[in-house]
Formats: structure tokens, C-alpha cells, sequence
């Protein structure tokens, strides 16, 4: 599958990640992207024995959107320190169920069920949950549906999908928080649209974008972002 490149320099990758593809393989064994970003460098640039790739964060399997890779160990040692001090700025975009209000920022205490591969709001008292912050802002609502950019402020698996899910707007097409409304088979409308820091190595603030394909779900609301 070919991969859409952002931005790329000597020390970082940023590719569009395509939906429903893993970024780590896991036990379906199908293609995932950090290995083909992994092979594209290897074949763009003609090296021999393995190339050095660092996956520094993840994406769930069925989102797409920009997706960061540092392609040398010192970049990727310099990320991580960013994403442990909430230094590098996600942004999403998402249709969600319902009309939630105009802007707001929410906080909770998540807590994950691996056996389930599922998380759960919980309590502050609960040591094993984690704090989630978030904030939103609503762009359009049309037919029971809205669309919502969302500034992510830690990164909890599934954040996004739960915090939504549990004030009662899941995210369009989300099978596993919002199986009540909707269907087996309908794409999950989250798309990771920006990612902003300032570059490891060069100390420059960058910021890049990805939109979601006109053919995504709901491309009506998708059309007014292009």
C-alpha cells in the first residue's frame, strides 16, 4: 500500500496513516504501518540490513490521520520526552452522535480492561485509573450528526471514543462505544487531523495537517473542511 507522505527530514517521518490498518502487528497478522514505513525507507533510500525506525505514539487501529515516526534513535529519544511532558499538541477531528454543547473541556478518570480491550470511566480514588483531559469545539451539526475538533491533552487509549460515549454523543460508526446506535460494518468517523511541537533536533515550531478523503463517512461534512 503506498504511504502518503507529510513532512519528512533527517530525523523525522510524518505519514498519513490509512484507517484499519494497525500501527504495530498484532495477532491478526496483517500489514501494519510501522513496518512499511520501515520498508519504504529501506527502498527509497536504498539501505542495506535494517533500518531504524522509532514509534514514539499509536493510533487506534480503525482511525487515520498524521502520524509521527523518528528515524533516528536521538529524535525519537527527544519525542518521548516531549509526549511525557504533553509537549506535542494532537488535534482530531470527529462526527459525533447528537448536538453536544458549543465548546467545553472535559475531565475524567479512566481506567483500561485489557481482557476486554475496553476502558471504563472511573473515580479519582481509583488508583488504577488515570486522569483524561480534553477540549472541543463544535464546527456544524446537520441531521442528528455533529462535527467536532478536539484538542487532546493526554493520551489515554480510546480517550476520545469514552469521553464522548459517556456524556452521550459516540462517535459516528464506533462499534464498541456505541453499539446501541451504531451499525456492524460503519466506519469510525475520528480522523487525527494535526500534530504541532517544536522539532527535536532544530528547535522550530512545526505544525502538520491531514484532512480525511471526500469518500469518508458523511462526506457532506467533510466537503465544508476542504
Amino acid at each position: 500500500m503506498p504511504i502518503r507522505i507529510l513532512y519528512e527530514d533527517n530525523h523525522l517521518l510524518m505519514v498519513e496513516k490509512p484507517v484499519n490498518i494497525p500501527v504495530q502487528q498484532d495477532n491478526s497478522n496483517d500489514p501494519d504501518l510501522f513496518n512499511m514505513v520501515k520498508q519504504d525507507i529501506k527502498e527509497r533510500y536504498q539501505k542495506p540490513g535494517n533500518v531504524y525506525v522509532g514509534l514514539v505514539h499509536r493510533l487506534d487501529r480503525p482511525v487515520g490521520g498524521v502520524m509521527l515516526f523518528a528515524k533516528t534513535s536521538k529524535a525519537a529519544s527527544r519525542l518521548s520526552d516531549l509526549i511525557r511532558r504533553n509537549e506535542l499538541e494532537k488535534t482530531y477531528l470527529a462526527i459525533v452522535r447528537g448536538t453536544p454543547p458549543t465548546k467545553g473541556e472535559w475531565v475524567d478518570f479512566l481506567k483500561k480492561d485489557r481482557k476486554q480491550n475496553k476502558v471504563f470511566v472511573s473515580t479519582k480514588k481509583d488508583k488504577k485509573a488515570k486522569k483524561a483531559l480534553l477540549d472541543y469545539q463544535l464546527l456544524t451539526s446537520d441531521k442528528g450528526l455533529s462535527l467536532v475538533k478536539i484538542h487532546l491533552q493526554t493520551g489515554r487509549p480510546h480517550q476520545i471514543r469514552v469521553q464522548f460515549a459517556s456524556r452521550g454523543f459516540p462517535l459516528y460508526g464506533d462499534q464498541k462505544y456505541g453499539q446501541q446506535v451504531n451499525q456492524h460494518g460503519q466506519q469510525i468517523a475520528l480522523w487525527a487531523h494535526q500534530l504541532r511541537l517544536v522539532h527535536p533536533v532544530r528547535k522550530e515550531e512545526m505544525g502538520i495537517s491531514s484532512f480525511p478523503p471526500r469518500d469518508y463517512p458523511w462526506t457532506e461534512f467533510w466537503k465544508e473542511l476542504h
